[in-house]
C-alpha cells in the first residue's frame, strides 16, 4: 500500500514531467504502430496497386510457349502487334521481329478460359481477358470516307486522296472480352474482360460491348484512318479453305486448299490512347474476330491480373522446377500465392495450355515491397531511439530534482534496490498509459495512410501490438536504467536488486 501510495504522490508532484514522458512513449508508440502496421499489411496492398497497371500471368498454348523460349521472343501483355501501319497503306515495322505481324497458328479453347476461376487460388485472379490476335485490312465507312463526293476534277482527286488516306493494311486486330459476365458452376458469377485490365487508358467514346459488332481503335490508327466516334469501318481478311473442308483453314481429301475474303463491319463506339504499340490496333469483341479469321472458340493468349506474394528463394527455385521440391516444400508453395504456384495451378485446369509470369511486373513488386518495408522499419527504429533518448533525459532531471526526497526515503531505511524499483514503477505505469494511447493512435493513423496512399484500409495484426509494447518496453528499461545508474550512482544489480 505504502509503495501504491509513493507512486500516486510522485504524479502529483511531478505531473508536468510525468506527462512528458507519456507523451513522448505515446508518440513513439503511435509512429511504431502506424508503421508496422502498414508494413505487414503493404504487400497486399502494393500488389493490388501494381495490378492496375496490366497483367502479371500470360496463358499461350504451348507450341507456342516453346517457340517463344527457343527464339527468346518476348511476349508483352497486352500488345498486340510491333508494326503499325504506314503513310501509303502497308505496313511499317518498327524493329520487330517479322512474327510479330503474322497470324497465331496454334490455339487454346475460349470456353475453357472460365475455368482459371477454379483454381485454389481462385478469389486472388481479379481479372483475366482471353485475346485472339490476328491482323486484316481495314477500310473506314464514315464522314471522312464519304466527303470525297465533290464534283470536278479538283473533287475526283479529293475523292482518290481521302480514299487512299481511308484504307490500311495489315492492321492488328484484337479480339477479346471487355467486360462479360461468366457464371460459374459453383453458382458464383464474375466480370472479366480489358475493362479492368486496361484501367490506365485515357478513352475518348466507351468500352465496346461484348457478343457485338462495335469496337474501339487506337489513337494512331484512327488518325491514320481518319475515323471518329460513330464511323465504321470494314475489316477484310483473306482465310485459307480446303477444297473439302473449309473448318478453320484446314485442307480437305484432296489436299487442294483456297482463299476467300471475309469480312466484318464494326461501329467504333471509342478511341484509346494506350501510349505503345496498341495505339496501331483495333480492340473489338471476340466473336467479330473469331467470324472474320474463321477460328469459331479459337484464341492464342490469357492476360492474368492476379494479387501474388513476391518471390522468394523457394518460389524462384519451384519456377525452374516444381519436381525438385520436397513434399513439405511444395505443399507450401502451392498453397502460398506466388506468381508461379498460381501459373502452375492455370496450367493444371487448362489443357495444353502454359502459364507464364510476366518477370518485369513480379521483380517490381518484389523490389517496390522491399524498399518501402526497409524504409518503414528505419523510421520504426529511429521512433524508438528518439524516445529512448527522450526518456532518459526526462528520468535523469526528474531523479535530480527529487534528490531530498530519496534522500529521506534512504534516511528511514529504504535501500537502494528499493528507490530504483520505486523509480522503474513510476515509469512503467506512465509508460504503459503512453504506450495505450499511442497504440489506438497509431491504429487510426495507419487507416489514414491505407485509404490516403492505398485508398483501403489496413488490417491490423495483434502481432504487431505485441512487438511494439515488447520494443517499448525495452527500450524504456534500458533509458530508465541508464538513467538511475548514472544519478544514484548503482550498477545495473544493484539497481534491480540491491540492499
Amino acid at each position: 500500500m505504502f509503495f501504491l501510495k509513493m507512486i500516486s504522490r510522485s504524479f502529483s508532484r511531478q505531473f508536468k514531467r510525468r506527462l512528458l514522458i507519456a507523451v513522448t512513449v505515446c508518440l513513439s508508440a503511435t509512429v511504431s504502430v502506424a508503421m508496422l502496421g502498414v508494413v505487414f499489411d503493404v504487400g497486399d496492398k502494393l500488389n493490388a496497386e501494381l495490378s492496375t497497371y496490366g497483367s502479371n500471368i500470360v496463358v499461350q498454348p504451348k507450341s507456342d510457349a516453346v517457340v517463344s523460349d527457343l527464339y527468346n521472343t518476348g511476349d508483352s501483355a497486352g500488345s498486340a502487334s510491333g508494326s503499325s501501319s504506314g503513310s501509303d497503306g502497308g505496313s511499317t515495322s518498327d524493329g520487330s521481329a517479322a512474327a510479330d505481324s503474322a497470324d497465331p497458328t496454334a490455339f487454346l479453347k475460349e470456353s475453357d478460359a472460365q475455368k482459371i476461376k477454379t483454381i485454389f487460388w481462385a478469389f486472388n485472379i481479379t481479372n483475366f481477358a482471353p485475346e485472339l490476335n490476328i491482323h486484316a485490312d481495314a477500310e473506314c465507312v464514315g464522314s471522312g470516307a464519304g466527303s470525297a463526293g465533290s464534283a470536278g476534277t479538283a473533287g475526283a482527286s479529293g475523292a482518290a486522296a481521302s480514299a487512299a488516306k481511308c484504307k490500311a493494311t495489315n492492321v492488328p486486330i484484337v479480339g477479346t472480352w471487355f467486360a462479360k459476365t461468366l457464371h460459374m458452376d459453383s453458382g458464383e458469377s464474375t466480370v472479366a474482360g480489358m475493362n479492368g485490365m486496361r484501367s490506365w487508358w485515357k478513352i475518348n467514346g466507351t468500352w465496346p460491348k461484348d457478343d457485338s459488332e462495335q469496337a474501339m481503335v487506337g489513337s494512331a490508327l484512327a488518325a491514320k484512318l481518319g475515323v471518329n466516334v460513330g464511323d465504321s469501318v470494314t475489316l477484310d481478311k483473306t482465310i485459307a479453305v480446303g477444297a473439302d473442308d473449309n473448318t478453320n483453314g484446314g485442307t480437305g481429301k484432296t489436299g487442294k486448299s483456297s482463299t476467300e475474303r471475309n469480312r466484318v463491319k464494326v461501329k467504333i463506339v471509342g478511341i484509346f490512347d494506350s501510349g505503345d504499340s496498341d495505339n496501331s490496333a483495333i480492340y473489338m469483341p471476340s466473336i467479330a474476330a473469331q467470324t472474320l479469321a474463321n477460328l469459331p472458340n479459337s484464341i492464342d493468349k490469357i492476360e492474368v491480373k492476379a494479387l501474388t506474394t513476391p518471390d522468394n528463394d523457394l518460389a524462384r527455385k519451384a519456377s525452374k522446377n516444381p519436381n525438385a521440391l520436397t513434399q513439405d516444400e511444395w505443399e507450401t508453395w502451392y498453397c502460398t500465392a506466388y506468381p508461379s504456384s498460381i501459373a502452375y495451378q492455370i496450367e493444371e485446369v487448362l489443357p495444353g495450355a502454359v502459364a507464364k509470369q510476366v518477370r518485369q511486373v513480379a521483380a517490381l513488386q518484389g523490389d517496390v515491397l522491399n524498399k518501402t518495408q526497409a524504409v518503414m522499419v528505419l523510421m520504426t527504429v529511429l521512433s524508438l531511439v528518439a524516445a529512448a533518448i527522450a526518456v532518459a533525459n526526462l528520468m535523469a532531471a526528474s531523479i535530480g530534482e527529487r534528490g531530498s526526497e530519496l534522500a529521506l526515503l534512504k534516511a528511514i531505511g529504504a535501500t537502494n534496490g528499493a528507490v530504483s524499483r520505486l523509480m522503474l514503477a513510476e515509469t512503467a505505469v506512465i509508460s504503459l498509459v503512453g504506450a495505450i494511447a499511442g497504440a489506438l493512435l497509431g491504429s487510426g493513423v495507419a487507416q489514414i495512410v491505407g485509404h490516403v496512399v492505398f485508398g483501403s484500409g489496413i488490417t491490423m495484426r495483434p502481432m504487431v501490438f505485441v512487438l511494439v509494447f515488447v520494443l517499448l518496453a525495452v527500450t524504456v528499461l534500458v533509458a530508465s536504467l541508464s538513467s538511475i545508474r548514472a544519478i544514484l550512482g548503482l550498477r545495473p544489480a544493484e539497481v534491480l536488486h540491491g540492499r
